[in-house]
Order: structure tokens, then C-alpha cells, then sequence
């Protein structure tokens, strides 16, 4: 085995560790701590948090305190922008994971969304100021501090609303005088302003009768203008800043605005403007840790393919599907872009309808996006054998590739445990975000990795043998590969957020929860196509990679969605 085998694990390696430590450096700055805490939630479930403890802050030398609420299928580390932030001015912290999300137990939806039990842990603390404890909760985050605010009514001061609402499905209606001092950031191209606000435009969230009533204003609302009181508790302000639903996250503007509600309505936090921020630098040192540990994927998948019993597995492609790209190639790969976009919403509501969550298919969207796989797993596999000229020498040894497979995520998994007990980040970027498998959901997984391997066997054999074009360059194979997988959803998001920009909608407005979940398929699918052009060049076989992705996808989707359903 040769330095040359090693070296793109290693580059792999340098790159994840050097922006998992960066973004470490990030979100302990000036010396805040970070600890991952579990304390017992409503019926003795198990909740998750991440705690931020400023410098300084004991037993005698209390801090205020913020609760922080990530929206649904979210976990405690898409928070991070928002505690990162708290805890340079003094605050302590809890970003916890609602129930049924992350590393918390329970179902999705029950017991206030986790809110009540952990607006508790936190005052249970004896490094906290009771007296001085506000909440932030993003989307259905909202409604889990609502749930809290309802349930203890005299633990809070202040609440900051991030794309969310009073009154919403799940959400106790609001008042004049409840909850108490109250600042709505709702973006201006948020895409739930239908199911938040009743406007059908984010933009005229002002004119909207629900949050006009709740301002106690008989006019629209005007941004920026405090109403009410906040010694009264009954202070109310919006803000609108130019970003969508999930941009709150990753906005200066969004996470500033909160930054001085908080100024504004508890005491004993330090003075440090809303406008100095650090936050982003995280988000960029665990994009290159997410950069990171694909590239680790190839290389460790490299190097075990040096190793004596799967050594066989090298081997090089003898023939291709086309001599050159002729109209047959084109109408293919154009089939493949953007079929599995045009059915996506249609097989996703008709899954939502077949399969509820149950003790087999616990989680809801998983189950939907497993759906959509298989279906168009099959029509691309079928499609291929139709359009194929040339017969592709498939012949490989499985039980190998399944070890290599194995054993590569084995590897990466390992990786992800190191990154998170040692420096307590994931490899992520936004809400893109490689997490770990819990015990109870290990199981789940092993069930929706039927559906997942049986899509990228059927898809990436059609990949690899109804689109390989003979003489092609390495670049423009890994191209046109990744643009057949993921360029369709991507033309379409371009499609669908110029419409929202331009005009405030969505070309499918009735779809705001799909159409997030589609940001997904662009990284993911791009990430399966360089994984397994990479062993296909190298193996001549479409099924290392399908079996690594199967295992990937698996694990990335079942550690990151929400369950909804949990047996007993």
C-alpha cells in the first residue's frame, strides 16, 4: 500500500478537522462552554440539549437565560447562530431538540413539542436568574415555547417569535396581555405566511387581521414599532428582514433583531451591539467539515479497495451505453433530471396518504422520500434497459461490495462520534446536517435502508449504464453525472425561489414543508453522485456506490427527520 492510496483520506481528514476545530473555536469564543445535557421531559422520555455557559457564570454570579427551539424536522444545532450569539452577551443557553427530533425521545407534536420540560430544566439550573429568562423558537420552535409559556406563565419575561405565530395549528391563541412581551421576526419572504398569518404574501404579514389583533391595533402593523409595554409585559414589535423561512437561520438581520429584544426585556446581560456577530464563521468551518467528510468517504472507500479480499473489486469499465451524446443520450438524461422532479410533490402527497406513521414506518417524511425513491428508482431502471446499445459488464462480487460499503461508513461514522465528543459539532451546513444515529432510531434506519438501497441499485445502474458515453473526460462524466441526479431539483428551486422573490409566492404555494425538504435532494444527491462515479470508475460496477449511498442517505435521513410515531 503506497502514500498515493492514502492520499485522498488524509486531504479528507485535514479538511474535516480543520473546519470541525475552526467552528469549535467559533462557538466557544471568549470562553463559553458548551455541554451536552439530557434531562427526564413529560411521560420520562429522555431530552436533549446543548447548554452554552458564558465565562464567569457560578452558583453566586448568575446569568440570564435563554431557551432556544428549533422548527420541525430541525435539530438543537440549527440553533446555533442564535445561542452562539446569547451566549457572547452573557447568557446561558438551552438549544434543545423538540420531542421526536434529534437525540430526544418521544413522538413528534407531544408534550408541548418538549417546550414545558425544558423551559423547567433550564430554571432548575442554579447558575440561572430565574427572574430573567426569555425563549426564542423558530417555526414550530414557536409554538414549542408558546406550549411552555401556556403551561408556566410566571417562568418567562420576554419570547422572540422567529417565523412563527401565535394561534397556528398546535399554538394556544394569543392576546394583548399573553404571552408576555412578544417580538415577531417574520421574514419577508418567509413561505408560511398562509399557515402562520392567513396573508397569502409574507410581505403584507402587516395587514394581517390575526397579528393586527394580537398588536391590539385596529390599523396595520407598523415594523419596528413597539406597542404595548414592557414593564406591563404586554410589549409587541415586529420585524420583517429579507430573507425565507429557513434563511432566519442564517440571517444577520434575523438573529440581530432578537439580540436586542432581549436587551430590551431582561437584565443582566452585557452590552455588546446586535450588530457584532460571530456565528457565520461556525457555519462555514462545518461546511468544510461536510466537504470534509465526503471526500474521507472516497478516500477511505480507495483505501480499502487496496486491502487483499476486496483488492478484486478494482477493475475498469470495458464498454459504454453511447458512443457519443446523440439525441438518445440527451432524451435520456433530460428524462432523468427532471422526471423525478415533476412526480416529486404528487408521490410525496400520495405517501403522506398510504403510509401514516407506524410502528414499521415511524417517520413520516422519510417514509414519503423513500416512496419517491423507489418509484423512481424502478422507472429509471426500466428506461435504462430500453435505451442501453451496448451490454456494461456488471459482474462484481456483492457480499465484497457490501463490505466495502460497510466498512467505508463505518469509518465515516466514526469520524462524525470523534467530531462530536471531542469538539460537540456535526459536519453541516444550514439545515443540511450529518447527525448520529440514537438507539432507538438504529433500528428505524435499518428498516427504510430496504427502500434507500433499493433506489440507488435501480437508479444508479441506470445512471451508470444508460448515460456512460465512450472517451468522455473525468470532469465531464462526474458533471453530467451529478446534473442528472440533482440538476433537475436544482433548476426547479432556482424556478420556484425567483418566483417567490419576484412576486412573494411560490410557483407552488400550497407547498411550503415539500418545497424545503426539496433543498435537500440538491446536496444529497450531488454528494451520491461523486461517491459513486468515483468506485464506479474504479470498480466498473454500479453497486459499491449504491450500497455506500443506500447506507449514507439511510443514516442522514433517519438521524435528522422527526418520528413521529413511537411504540408504548
Amino acid at each position: 500500500m503506497t502514500i498515493k492510496n492514502w492520499k485522498l483520506f488524509l486531504i479528507g481528514l485535514a479538511i474535516m478537522l480543520v473546519g470541525s476545530i475552526a467552528a469549535n473555536m467559533v462557538q466557544t469564543t471568549g470562553g463559553i462552554a458548551i455541554k451536552d445535557v439530557r434531562f427526564v421531559g413529560a411521560g420520562g422520555n429522555l431530552q436533549s440539549g446543548l447548554l452554552y455557559v458564558p465565562p464567569g457564570v457560578t452558583p453566586e454570579d448568575k446569568a440570564p437565560a435563554i431557551l432556544a427551539v428549533h422548527g420541525y424536522i430541525n435539530t438543537r444545532e440549527v440553533q446555533s447562530g442564535f445561542a452562539i450569539e446569547y451566549a457572547r452577551r452573557g447568557y446561558v443557553v438551552l438549544s434543545v431538540d423538540q420531542a421526536g427530533h434529534g437525540y430526544s425521545e418521544g413522538a413528534a407534536f407531544s408534550a408541548g413539542f418538549g417546550g414545558p420540560a425544558a423551559l423547567q430544566y433550564l430554571r432548575s439550573l442554579d447558575i440561572v436568574d430565574v427572574d430573567n429568562i426569555g425563549m426564542e423558537g423558530h417555526s414550530m420552535g414557536g409554538w414549542a415555547i408558546l406550549a411552555a409559556a401556556a403551561t408556566y406563565p410566571d417562568d418567562y419575561k420576554s419570547i422572540v417569535l422567529e417565523g412563527s405565530s401565535v394561534g397556528a395549528p398546535f399554538a394556544a391563541e394569543g392576546t394583548a396581555e399573553w404571552p408576555r412581551n412578544v417580538s415577531v421576526v417574520f421574514s419577508a419572504y418567509d413561505e408560511f405566511s398562509s399557515l402562520m398569518w392567513g396573508v397569502d404574501k409574507a410581505d403584507d404579514v402587516e395587514q394581517s387581521p390575526k397579528l393586527m389583533s394580537f398588536f391590539s391595533s385596529e390599523t396595520p402593523v407598523e415594523e419596528g414599532r413597539l406597542y404595548g409595554d414592557i414593564e406591563a409585559g404586554t410589549a409587541r414589535v415586529l420585524w420583517q428582514p429579507p430573507v425565507t423561512h429557513p434563511g432566519d437561520h442564517i440571517s444577520r438581520a434575523a438573529i440581530g433583531y432578537s439580540i436586542d429584544w432581549f436587551a430590551q426585556t431582561l437584565d443582566g446581560a452585557l452590552d455588546l451591539p446586535a450588530s457584532n456577530q460571530v456565528w457565520f464563521y461556525k457555519e462555514f468551518g462545518t461546511l468544510a467539515g461536510l466537504v470534509g467528510f465526503v471526500v474521507l468517504i472516497l478516500g477511505a472507500s480507495q483505501v480499502l479497495l487496496t486491502a487483499p479480499w476486496l483488492r478484486d473489486l478494482n477493475s475498469t469499465p470495458v464498454s459504454s451505453a453511447h458512443a457519443t451524446r446523440g439525441s438518445k443520450w440527451w432524451g435520456l438524461f433530460l428524462f432523468s433530471a427532471i422526471f423525478p422532479v415533476l412526480n416529486y410533490y404528487p408521490l410525496f402527497n400520495l405517501a403522506g396518504t398510504l403510509f401514516p406513521a407506524s410502528a414499521l414506518l415511524p417517520q413520516t417524511i422519510t417514509s414519503q422520500v423513500a416512496f419517491w425513491a423507489v418509484i423512481n428508482g424502478t422507472i429509471a431502471a426500466l428506461l435504462g434497459l430500453v435505451v442501453r446499445t451496448d451490454k456494461v459488464d456488471f459482474s462484481i462480487n456483492i457480499v465484497r461490495s457490501i463490505v466495502l460499503a460497510v466498512s467505508t461508513i463505518f469509518v465515516a461514522y466514526m469520524a462524525a462520534v470523534l467530531a462530536d465528543f471531542f469538539l460537540k459539532v456535526d459536519f453541516r451546513f444550514w439545515f443540511v446536517g450529518v447527525k448520529l444515529l440514537t438507539a432507538e432510531r438504529f433500528p428505524i434506519a435499518l428498516v427504510y435502508l430496504v427502500p434507500f438501497t433499493v433506489y440507488f441499485v435501480l437508479a444508479l445502474r441506470a445512471l451508470h449504464g444508460g448515460l456512460s458515453v465512450a472517451g468522455q473526460n473525468v470532469w465531464t462524466t462526474y458533471g453530467l453525472n451529478a446534473l442528472a441526479l440533482m440538476g433537475g431539483f436544482l433548476a426547479f428551486l432556482l424556478l420556484q425561489y425567483g418566483k417567490l422573490f419576484s412576486t412573494g409566492t411560490l410557483l407552488t404555494p400550497t407547498e411550503p414543508l415539500n418545497t424545503i425538504v426539496m433543498f435537500q435532494f440538491v446536496p444529497l444527491l450531488l454528494a451520491a453522485s461523486i461517491i459513486s462515479t468515483f468506485l464506479y470508475r474504479r470498480t466498473a460496477s454500479y453497486l459499491p456506490g449504491a450500497f455506500v449511498n443506500a447506507l449514507l442517505i439511510t443514516w442522514f435521513v433517519v438521524a435528522g427527520q422527526a418520528t413521529q410515531y413511537v411504540v408504548g
